[in-house]
């Protein structure tokens, strides 16, 4: 039932992701795109309360258990490279992570989830949180947390675009699949003075080069190495002429980790390290430490009926082992409060090109908006039958 109702809107489900591709918003912007998943839930008979900013919840089925889906609704500030006839019409902004697949599919489980419910086979509640804002730090999932989306909820499920995997194959893992995620940004001040006599100047740029180097090197000592913690800068600026240390210098980067435990103590190890490695120079450290979201870390059974419905939509050759990645994902709010899981949704054409994510040249083989559609309604029923 599920599968065939979802054949029957594929179609118009592939316009949709067409439309939302065309049309992309930024986070916190979704204002039409709400828009349109509303108005195809109203159609269904979901229940729904859209949210002050942008987004919305929705429900449908009575008391007993309850199962969340999530999609999430923003595009990137990325300019689209493609020449499709859906390609962005907004200058600078597309769809490069995949979101209005996202969108899409739970649109497409939306509306198999009413079919089910209208037949009375839905023995539960399924709540659907179509949530803005995931592509910034600390991300949207916090503000539908705190407007109450988890409340009463069992189990929440997900999928994440991969266009590494072929259209077909969910990539699955026990465990930690995506890492923690924080901005960090460190300012040196010093005295600064002519390079010639370094020993009567703070020399602050040699003190810059020791945090670019040691802080990585003293955190992987200081904090679990099965944490995979990761230090990487992708700012460093110092000076501007070729014979003055410079007064004051700047550094920023990411901190990621697999580690919930590890997560919680780098925030306050970090400016402790940094301090004691500038120290020697007498030169002055700022830290601006920013948390950005934790691991999500996937339970076993969750992933075990993820698999179960992945191996209803396309067979047991389906779903495949997934690696670990140290990007930020703030499904990982939602798993910090309740059970559940992500999978990862095969967007390439088999034999085709491997595109990457925040790219504007990324393109989808677009089947994958029913095998998501499908795969995450069956993963609801079969975590409300148990």
């Amino acid at each position: 039932m599920i599968d065939a109702t979802v054949d029957e809107h594929a179609a118009e489900l592939i316009g949709l992701r067409r439309d939302l591709h065309a049309h992309p918003e930024l986070s916190w912007r979704e204002i039409r795109t709400t828009a349109l998943a509303e108005s195809w839930l109203a159609r269904t008979g979901w229940r729904v309360s859209p949210l002050p900013r942008t987004g919305l919840i929705a429900e449908i089925g009575d008391d007993g258990p309850t199962v969340a889906l999530r999609a999430d609704l923003d595009a990137l500030p990325v300019p689209d490279l493609t020449d499709d006839p859906w390609s962005s019409t907004v200058e600078g902004v597309t769809h490069a992570c995949g979101h209005d697949v996202h969108t899409s599919a739970l649109v497409g489980a939306a509306v198999a989830i009413a079919r089910v419910h209208e037949l009375g086979q839905l023995p539960g509640r399924v709540r659907l949180l179509f949530q803005p804002a995931e592509e910034v730090m600390p991300g949207g999932a916090l503000a539908l947390i705190e407007h109450g989306a988890l409340a009463g909820i069992d189990r929440i499920f997900g999928l994440h675009c991969d266009p590494s995997l072929d259209v077909g194959k969910v990539g699955l893992r026990e465990g930690p699949i995506t890492g923690a995620a924080d901005h960090l940004e460190v300012t040196l001040t010093g005295s600064g003075g002519h390079t010639s006599r370094p020993h009567l100047t703070e020399d602050l740029t040699y003190a810059l080069g020791k945090v670019v180097t040691e802080l990585p090197a003293i955190l992987s000592r200081r904090l679990d190495p099965r944490a995979g913690v990761s230090v990487v800068w992708g700012i460093v600026r110092a000076g501007s002429a070729h014979n003055v240390i410079p007064a004051t210098g700047r550094i920023g980067g990411t901190v990621r980790m697999l580690d919930a435990v590890a997560w919680s103590e780098a925030e306050k190890l970090v400016p402790v390290l940094v301090e004691q490695i500038v120290a020697p120079y007498g030169v002055t450290a700022q830290v601006d430490y920013q948390r950005g979201v934790p691991p999500v870390v996937n339970d076993v059974e969750s992933i075990v009926l993820l698999g179960r419905a992945v191996e209803q939509v396309v067979g047991l050759s389906g779903h495949v082992p997934t690696q670990q990645s140290l990007g930020g994902e703030d499904f990982g709010w939602y798993l910090d409060r309740v059970a559940g899981a992500m999978g990862r949704l095969g967007t390439r054409t088999p034999g085709g090109r491997t595109y990457d994510l925040h790219q504007g040249n990324l393109r989808v083989d677009e089947r994958a908006v029913a095998v998501g559609a499908k795969v995450l309604a069956h993963a609801a029923v079969a975590a409300l039958t148990g």
